[in-house]
């Protein structure tokens, strides 16, 4: 099973969300969990992973199936050596799935790959870890819908949205 994950900040509750599917090609998912909880911490710069992997892993924590990967809003390394969210999921995670950040904006130190989708000029940024960037970017690029956002990344951030 594969998942993507997101996490959304109000000021009286956290809530984060998982959808998960079976191919990188899937238009729509398997299952999905979603669980509320409490504000997050306050934001400290450099330190952003601290505040969503709590939540990231009591959503995870609710999924029963063995997963083969996770899709992460955001990036895993910084730049070299540096270490973002996924970088610090992975390690939460025992080094046993490998996690892949997709981020919307570039990261001036990050060592990303460039994605484009459907008809933007506009790229996505692939970061991994517990497989080759370049493979994990490939499998973005295959991943269902026509825009520059995965049908199912927008469907996780709805779900983080709107529960």
């Amino acid at each position: 099973m594969l998942a993507c994950m997101d996490v959304d900040y109000r000021p009286e509750v956290t809530v984060a969300a998982c959808v998960l599917f079976r191919d990188w090609a899937d238009a729509a998912e398997a299952a999905h969990v979603v669980e509320r909880g409490p504000p997050a911490a306050p934001y400290e710069p450099g330190q952003f992973y601290r505040r969503e992997l709590p939540h990231l892993l009591k959503v995870l924590a609710a999924v029963r199936e063995p997963l083969e990967a996770v899709v992460i809003d955001g990036y895993v390394w910084l730049g070299e050596e540096r270490p973002g969210l996924g970088a610090h999921l992975y390690e939460a995670l025992e080094r046993r799935v490998p996690v892949i950040g997709v981020a919307k904006t570039a990261f001036h130190a990050s060592v990303a790959v460039p994605v484009l989708r459907g008809q933007s000029q506009r790229p996505l940024f692939v970061t991994a870890v517990g497989v080759e960037a370049s493979i994990a970017a490939e499998h973005v690029r295959r991943m269902h819908g026509a825009s520059r956002i995965p049908t199912l990344l927008n469907r996780v951030d709805r779900l983080c949205r709107e529960s």
